[in-house]
C-alpha cells in the first residue's frame, strides 16, 4: 500500500505539474495540491531516494516559475510608487494637520488601490516561492540524512571467514550460468545455423579487433614520437590529437570483438549486461592509460608534471593499475546487480581490488610527493607552488590509499568505498586539467608564436583559471555531490541577492558590465577622434589638449557607471546610504589619494604646468611626461623616471623653465689673473657671446665685472637665449670659445693658491733629553778664521 501511495503521488506530480499555466499565472489551485501533497511525502520520510529526487525536480519547476512571476509588472508598479511618492506623504489629521484636498485625496486613494491590485500576483508568488523553496530544503536535508547515515553504517567485513565460502559459491554459480547459456545456444539449432552463417563476418571482426587492440597503440606511439622530434610550428597540438588514436583505435577493436561475440548467437541474459559493459570498461582503461603516458610521459617537455624518469615509469605502472582496478570495481557492482549478490558477496569480491587501488594510490602519493629536484625550487630553496601543491596531492592520496581499505576491512565498507574510487577519480581530473592546461599553451604557441609557452601569456592563464572553475562542479559529483546539489546552487545563484528592496541577480549584472563596456569603448573612441582629427587643427597648446581629453575621459567613464546601474536596475538610494557611513573612514584613511585625485583635477584645469615643461620641484628637474589624476612623472636628466605626488607640485614651490615660452637666461662666470686688463677682458668676453647663435640680439648679452675675487678679478657673461633647452650647450661653448681665445690673447686664468705660515715654529724643535741618560758629546767648535 506505501509503494502504491507513492506511485500516486508521482503520478499527481507529473500530471498536474509547472506546466498547467494559466494566462495570467501560475496555476495555484494545483500548485496548492501539489504541494500538500509533497509536505506529506516529506512528514512522513519513507519514500526512496530516487521518489524523493523526483518529488524535488518538480518543486524545483515550480519555484522557477514563481520566481519569475515576482517580477511581473515590476515597471508599472514603480511606476505607481513614484506617482504615490509625487503626492507627498499623507498629512496626520489625528495631530493637528491640514486635511489635503480632494483631489488629491481621491487621486492617492485610486493609485494605492492600482498598486494593491497589480501587487496581489506579486505577493502571492512570493509566498508561494517561499513555500516551495521550504520544501526542497527539507527534501535535500532528509536525503542528505539518509546519506549519512549510509556512510556511517557499520556492515560485514569482507575478513570474515565464513563469507568467502558465500562468495565462492555465488562466483561458481555465475561461471556454471554463463557455461550453461553458451552450451544451449551452441547445442539448439537456431543458435548452431546462426553461428555457421555469420563465421566469416565473426572470423573477419575478431582478426582485425584483436591487431587492433594489441597493435594500433604501438603504431600510434612510434607516430606521436615522430611529430615529438620535429621541431615545426605548433607540433605539440597535433602530437596530442594524433596520440587520441592510443585511444580511439584499441576502443574500435574492442567493440569489433563485443560484435564478433555477439554474431556468434551464445550470449544470454547471464552474459549480456557484461558483453554490454565491456566497451565502458576498455574505454576507461583506454582513456586513464593514455593520460598516465601525457602526465608522465618519457619526454621531459611534454610531462606535465615535473619527476625524475624512473619515478615517471613507475608512476604510468600505478595509474594503470589504477585504471584495472576502476574496471574491475566496476565490473563487480554490475555483476552483483545482474546477480543479485547480497551485501556480504559484494564487500568480499570488492575487497582484493580495494585493496590493489589503495596500494597503488599510496605509491602515487609518494611519488608525487618526493623530494623535487633543485631546479623546482624557487631561488631562496623553497618550493615553488606547483611542487608544493604536488606534495599536498601526494600526501593525502598516500593517507586515503590506507585508511580506505582498513575502513572496508573493519566494516564500514560504504566509507571506505566513497573514500578510494573518488580520490582516484580526482587524481584522473587533475591529470585531465594539467592536459588540457598544456594543450593551451601550445594552442597559444600556434596562434603567436611565442616559444616561452611556460610562461605563456594572459590568454592562457586565463583560460587556465577557466578550465580550473569548470572542474569544480565535475569534482564535487566526483565526491558524491549530487546533480540537485549543483542545480541548486545555480538556482540561488540566479536567483540574486537582495540589497534593501533591489535585487541583484546575474543578469543584471551581466548587463551592467555590458551597458559600461560599450560607455567606456564609445569615451575611448570620442578621444581617439579628437585627439587625432579635431584637437590638431584648433590652436589649444598641447597641455590644453590633454587636460581636455583627460576630463573627457573622466566624465564619460562616470556617466557610463551612472547608465550602467540604472540599465541593471540597481536602486542607488541604498548604495547612498552605504556610501555615506563608509565615506567618513575611507576619508580618513585615502585623504592623501583624495588630496593628490583634487589636486591632479586641479593641474589639468589651471594647468600650471604642462606635458613637456621643464621643470624643478622638491630637488628634482627633468621634463614632464605624463600627468595623470594621483601624480606626475617626470624624466630627468638621467633618463629616470619620478613620480611626483600631485599635492606636491600645488602646495610645494615649482620652477617651470619653459612655462609660455622657451626664453631663458645662461650666466657664464670666469676669473683672470690679477694685472690682467679688465676692460679688454670685458671686450672679449662681450665678443665671444654675441658669437653664439642661440643667443638674442635683443636685448643684447652683457659681460658684469663681479668683483674682486680671493685668487682672481671676477667677470660673468649674461645672455637670454631664445631656447632654455640648449643652455648646457651654450655653456659648454662659451667655455671653449673663451679657453681658446684668453690663450691667443695671452690672458692668464688663475687658479687658486696658499701659502702656509707658522706662527709659532718652536713648536716643531726636537724636546729635550730625558733625564739619566748619557749627555750627547760636546759639539767641536769651528776653527776662527784668522783675521786680516
Amino acid at each position: 500500500m506505501r509503494r502504491l501511495a507513492l506511485l500516486a503521488v508521482l503520478l499527481a506530480l507529473l500530471t498536474g505539474g509547472p506546466a498547467a499555466w494559466a494566462q495570467d499565472g501560475p496555476d495555484y489551485e494545483a500548485w496548492a495540491r501539489i504541494a500538500e501533497q509533497a509536505e506529506t511525502v516529506t512528514e512522513r520520510g519513507r519514500a526512496s531516494d530516487e521518489a524523493m529526487e523526483a518529488l524535488r525536480g518538480q518543486l524545483a519547476d515550480w519555484r522557477e516559475q514563481f520566481l519569475t512571476a515576482e517580477g511581473r509588472n515590476s515597471d508599472r508598479i514603480a511606476t505607481l510608487r513614484s506617482q504615490i511618492a509625487a503626492l507627498g506623504p499623507a498629512p496626520d489629521v489625528a495631530a493637528g494637520a491640514a486635511p489635503e484636498s480632494e483631489d488629491v485625496a481621491a487621486r492617492r486613494t485610486e493609485l494605492n488601490d492600482q498598486l494593491a491590485r497589480l501587487r496581489a500576483p506579486v505577493i502571492a508568488a512570493e509566498e508561494a516561492y517561499l513555500r516551495a523553496d521550504g520544501l526542497i530544503r527539507e527534501i535535500d536535508s532528509l536525503i542528505r540524512e539518509r546519506r549519512t547515515d549510509r556512510l556511517l553504517e557499520l556492515g560485514p567485513t569482507p575478513l570474515d571467514p565464513r563469507l568467502w565460502g558465500e562468495a565462492g559459491k555465488a562466483i561458481a554459480g555465475t561461471v556454471s550460468a554463463l557455461y550453461d547459456e553458451a552450451i544451449r545456444s551452441w547445442q539448439s539449432p537456431t543458435g548452431h545455423v546462426k553461428f555457421l552463417s555469420n563465421l566469416p563476418i565473426i572470423a573477419v571482426s575478431l582478426v582485425l579487433g584483436l591487431v587492433l587492440i594489441f597493435r594500433s597503440r604501438i603504431w600510434m606511439r612510434r607516430l606521436v614520437r615522430r611529430m615529438r622530434d620535429a621541431t615545426r610550428r605548433g607540433s605539440g597540438v597535433w602530437r596530442l590529437v594524433v596520440s587520441l588514436g592510443q585511444i580511439v583505435l584499441p576502443l574500435g577493436g574492442l567493440l569489433l570483438l563485443v560484435k564478433a561475440t555477439e554474431l556468434t548467437g551464445m550470449i544470454g541474459p547471464h552474459a549480456s549486461p557484461l558483453i554490454d559493459g565491456l566497451p565502458v570498461w576498455g574505454a576507461t582503461v583506454l582513456l586513464v592509460w593514455w593520460l598516465g603516458d601525457e602526465v608522465f610521459s618519457r619526454a621531459d617537455d611534454v610531462a606535465t608534471v615535473p619527476l625524475e624518469p624512473a619515478r615517471r615509469i613507475e608512476a604510468r605502472v600505478h595509474v594503470g593499475i589504477l585504471a584495472l582496478g576502476l574496471a574491475a570495481h566496476d565490473l563487480v557492482v554490475k555483476l552483483g546487480g545482474s546477480e543479485r549478490y547480497s551485501d556480504e558477496v559484494l564487500t568480499v569480491l570488492d575487497f582484493p581490488v580495494l585493496v590493489l587501488v589503495g596500494v597503488s594510490l599510496f605509491r602515487l602519493g609518494l611519488i608525487l610527493s618526493s623530494r623535487p629536484a633543485p631546479a623546482e625550487s624557487d631561488e631562496d630553496g623553497s618550493l615553488s607552488y606547483a611542487r608544493r601543491l604536488l606534495w599536498f596531492i601526494g600526501r593525502a592520496a598516500m593517507v586515503i590509499g590506507v585508511v580506505g581499505p582498513a575502513m572496508v576491512a573493519v566494516g564500514y565498507g560504504q566509507a571506505g568505498l566513497a573514500l578510494v574510487y573518488p580520490a582516484v577519480g580526482s587524481l584522473i581530473l587533475l591529470g585531465v586539467l594539467s592536459v588540457l592546461q598544456r594543450l593551451i599553451f601550445d594552442v597559444y604557441y600556434l596562434v603567436t608564436g611565442e616559444r616561452d609557452h611556460e610562461q605563456g601569456g594572459l590568454i592562457p592563464v586565463l583560460a587556465g583559471f577557466v578550465l580550473i572553475l569548470a572542474a569544480l562542479p565535475v569534482m564535487a559529483l566526483i565526491w558524491g555531490a549530487r546533480t540537485a546539489d549543483l542545480t541548486e546552487i545555480w538556482a540561488r545563484f540566479r536567483e540574486g541577492y537582495s540589497f534593501g528592496e533591489t535585487r541583484v541577480s546575474p543578469g543584471d549584472f551581466l548587463t551592467f558590465v555590458l551597458v559600461f563596456v560599450i560607455g567606456y569603448m564609445a569615451t575611448r573612441l570620442l578621444q581617439g577622434g579628437l585627439r587625432n582629427s579635431v584637437l590638431p587643427k584648433t590652436t589649444i597648446d598641447p597641455g590644453g589638449q590633454t587636460a581636455l581629453l583627460s576630463g573627457i575621459g573622466y566624465v564619460g567613464i562616470f556617466v557610463s557607471a551612472l547608465i550602467a546601474i540604472t540599465s541593471a536596475g540597481i536602486d542607488l538610494t541604498a548604495l547612498g546610504y552605504v556610501a555615506g557611513a563608509l565615506s567618513v573612514g575611507i576619508g580618513f584613511g585615502l585623504q592623501n589619494i583624495v588630496s593628490n585625485f583634487v589636486s591632479g583635477i586641479i593641474l589639468l584645469i589651471e594647468r600650471p604646468i604642462s606635458k613637456g615643461d621643464w621643470i624643478a620641484v622638491g630637488g628634482q628637474m627633468g621634463y614632464v611626461r605624463d600627468i595623470s589624476v594621483r601624480s606626475t612623472r617626470i624624466e630627468t636628466f638621467d633618463r629616470t623616471d619620478v613620480i611626483v605626488p600631485n599635492s606636491d607640485l600645488i602646495s610645494g614651490t615649482v620652477t617651470n623653465y619653459t612655462r609660455g615660452n622657451t626664453i631663458g637666461r645662461v650666466i657664464a662666470p670666469v676669473g683672470v689673473a690679477y694685472g690682467t686688463d679688465t676692460k679688454k677682458v670685458e671686450r672679449i668676453l662681450q665678443e665671444i657671446a654675441a658669437a653664439q647663435p642661440m643667443v638674442l640680439a635683443n636685448p643684447p648679452p652683457n659681460v658684469v665685472f663681479r668683483g674682486f675675487g680671493a685668487d682672481s678679478l671676477d667677470f660673468e657673461i649674461r645672455a637670454i637665449l631664445r631656447d632654455v633647452n640648449w643652455s648646457l650647450k651654450v655653456h659648454s661653448d662659451i667655455n671653449h670659445d673663451i679657453a681658446r681665445r684668453f690663450a691667443e690673447e695671452g690672458i692668464e686664468i688663475p687658479f687658486a693658491q696658499r701659502d702656509v705660515w707658522l706662527r709659532n715654529p718652536e713648536a716643531l724643535r726636537v724636546p729635550a733629553e730625558p733625564v739619566g741618560e748619557a749627555p750627547a758629546p760636546a759639539e767641536e767648535k769651528p776653527e776662527e778664521e784668522p783675521k786680516a
